[in-house]
């Protein structure tokens, strides 16, 4: 299952607060700010998706992620590399240093995360 664009921009509020009500879900986004019942209709959907859940406090809702940020977008590299780059992560890579026009401090960094992962499988 995906979140929509609506729905991962207030994921990304809700990752970022761990926990939060709707006040401050409403107060995350910059102005102009949805409607309470966009954002209500987004979190319903959301619920419906087991994205997220919610512990009740008298008439107010406590949300909180039930996905790891991490996971989700690890899904979602993963299947564009599957969709995308025929199942190849090299391919990927490949791609992914030409066209995003990377520093060359940006390259060496990526470098050394590669050499270390190298090492890692060694040992």
């Amino acid at each position: 299952m995906q979140l929509s664009n609506s729905e991962e921009q207030l994921m990304e509020h809700l990752w970022k607060l761990e926990k939060a009500f709707m006040k401050d879900l409403l107060e995350a986004f910059p102005k102009p700010k949805p409607a309470t019942t966009t954002v209500a209709t987004l979190l319903k959907r959301m619920i419906d998706k087991k994205f997220v859940a919610y512990n009740e406090f008298g008439n107010s809702r406590e949300y909180y992620p039930l996905v790891k940020k991490e996971d989700y977008f690890s899904k979602h590299v993963n299947g564009l590399i599957k969709n995308f780059f025929n199942d190849s992560a090299s391919q990927f890579a490949s791609f992914f240093t030409r066209e995003t026009n990377l520093t060359e401090k940006e390259l060496e960094d990526l470098k050394k995360i590669i050499d270390v992962e190298l090492q890692k499988k060694k040992k």
